[in-house]
């Protein structure tokens, strides 16, 4: 059989792919997933929770030997020391990151898609993305002309009267520090504080393959699902993609179809391209690949948002309620006032608590994350040409000094926040903190871990003196908050080790004009110089937008959709 289209990837875009394309019934349509399905009924509970502090963690829904370096690489000195490779969440399971993701639905600021436009994506500018956005969402608090009602992704808010002591107290921090209250995220994009929009349902997350990839669109007789199907190379005739070959649970198979779309993500779909021979001329060489379409652009430019936090004990009365099993419930857009920066290039996400063991109900933090980054050097590299080795991955986060300098004085917002009385009443002992190794092992759901934490939390709750104690030895890393407000020395060393980014990797293949040396697709999504061939996913956005990625990512794939049944 030959497909009429071959979907490499199972997440947030390729679910809606598989959606539309098959809705007009001459269509035949295979989609391919790395990792498990997650049919109705069948959906596993910790992907189904509203709190998504674990499905991330557990190694079932993500590529476990997956590893990245966040501090800038000088490839100019090989005797400088290596940064260390983090782990990197990056989802393996139908609905891809919208199944294990923190569920925030935004969207970015109208000059973000206006930027695309001007980097070379024709259409792709805020007016033309806004209906696509709209097409994804139905809005359970709003309506009017910046949401709307039908799509297949419900978003919702929870309202200040249900936010527990400790994000009620945040909020009044917000309102101090003179920040105006947004009932809606998704409206005028301005600055101010709002309940995080969510991609939630009655306390139940709405993946894309939840929402998409329903019961009714899987009794298509034109869609096929295949899952725990890892494709280990493009097959091409001359310059032309004519299918794929699969590892289908462990038997090699061999796809056919007539179109062949890479929706793998921003680390995943460049590595198809590069093991096809499609990229760099002499990174490929240098890797023994022959070369089928020299693209300088494949891999480079990876994004993603830098960030840092500031956290703190929660006093018993504040932490999390019994309305919600949700952590995040406020969050705030602000504006740096950098030279050159559009408005709202910073965001808050204030979560009341960082995990879900004894102690991370404790332990709330202030994650601040560079809306509006600068820094566009990260790569996606091959290790090698073995497609069963994972890629090279360098965000260099920092590579920017303007990124570097607005984290900075987040940290110092962030410290004068806690600094009020209307938080220092329900939270103490503030400390700048790192997502590191060691939070990673503490957060893994195991019973050593409930014991450990268990026993930790009750000394947490004990003498003041005893607290301070913990938090200093066994809690902070290297840094207190008064080391790094005395000290921007300090402070600067504590950002460049702390910074990570939040699982927002995009840009990797970039669509942009004909004449961009650098545009690895055309503006939708077609690989240049490579027929059949399209790319359909975060890698593809010109510069990632001051937003989480999901939506931006679920609009993307809408409008390119549109844009094939349209004979595009």
């Amino acid at each position: 059989m030959i497909y009429d289209y071959i979907i490499v990837g199972g997440g947030s875009a390729g679910s809606v792919l598989a959606n539309r394309l098959t809705a007009r019934g001459a269509n035949q349509v295979l989609l391919c997933e790395a990792g498990q399905d997650t049919p109705h009924g069948k959906v596993p509970e910790v992907i189904l929770d509203s709190y998504p502090g674990t499905a991330y963690l557990d190694s079932r829904f993500i590529w476990n030997d997956l590893k990245v370096t966040t501090e800038v690489i000088s490839h100019n000195r090989p005797d400088q020391d290596r940064p260390p490779l983090r782990k990197y969440e990056q989802a393996r399971v139908l609905g891809g990151g919208s199944s294990i993701n923190g569920q925030l639905a935004n969207r970015g600021a109208p000059t973000d898609y206006d930027e695309w436009a001007a980097r070379g994506a024709a259409g792709w500018h805020w007016d033309a993305v806004l209906p696509y956005f709209k097409k994804v969402e139905r809005d359970m608090d709003f309506d009017g002309p910046y949401h709307g009602d039908s799509g297949r992704i419900p978003v919702r808010r929870i309202m200040p009267d249900l936010w527990n002591a400790h994000a009620t107290a945040v909020g009044a921090a917000f309102d101090q520090a003179g920040y105006d209250y947004l009932p809606d995220q998704n409206g005028e994009f301005r600055d101010g504080y709002f309940p995080i929009t969510i991609s939630n349902a009655y306390e139940r997350r709405v993946s894309s393959a939840i929402g998409y990839l329903d019961p009714g669109t899987r009794l298509r007789d034109n869609l096929s699902i295949s899952t725990n199907t890892r494709v280990r190379e493009l097959l091409f005739e001359g310059s032309r993609c004519v299918g794929v070959k699969a590892l289908v649970g462990g038997r090699e198979e061999e796809f056919r179809g007539n179109e062949i779309i890479l929706s793998s993500g921003a680390i995943h779909s460049p590595a198809h391209l590069l093991r096809a021979g499609i990229g760099p001329a002499m990174a490929l060489g240098e890797m023994g690949i022959p070369v089928l379409a020299n693209l300088a652009g494949v891999g480079q430019g990876l994004m993603d948002h830098p960030s840092v936090a500031v956290a703190s004990f929660v006093k018993p009365h504040a932490r999390v309620n019994d309305h919600t099993r949700r952590h995040m419930l406020v969050g705030l857009r602000y504006s740096s006032d950098i030279e050159g920066a559009p408005r709202g290039d910073m965001f808050v996400a204030v979560a009341s608590k960082s995990s879900w063991h004894a102690v991370g109900e404790q332990i709330a933090s202030m994650v601040v994350f560079v809306n509006k980054t600068y820094s566009e050097t990260g790569q996606v590299k091959l290790a090698s040409a073995d497609w069963r080795d994972e890629p090279e991955v360098e965000f260099n986060l920092l590579s920017d000094r303007r990124d570097l300098d607005r984290l900075m004085e987040s940290v110092r917002k962030m410290a004068a926040l806690h600094a009020l009385p209307v938080l220092r009443g329900v939270t103490s002992d503030p400390f700048p903190a790192s997502y590191s190794d060691k939070v990673r092992q503490v957060g893994l759901v195991n019973q050593r871990n409930k014991l450990l934490t268990g026993f930790m939390a009750k000394l947490l709750d004990g003498p003041d003196t005893l607290r301070r104690y913990l938090i200093e030895k066994l809690i902070m890393e290297d840094f207190s908050l008064d080391d790094v407000l005395r000290d921007d020395g300090a402070l600067e060393t504590f950002v460049r080790k702390a910074a990570v980014g939040v699982w927002h990797a995009s840009c990797s293949c970039r669509m942009g004009a004909d004449d961009d040396p650098k545009a690895v697709t055309d503006t939708t999504g077609r690989v240049r110089g490579i027929g059949n061939l399209r790319v359909v996913d975060a890698s593809i956005f010109p510069v990632v937008p001051c937003a989480n990625t999901n939506f931006p990512t679920l609009m993307t794939a809408e409008k390119i959709a549109d844009g094939i049944l349209a004979g595009d």
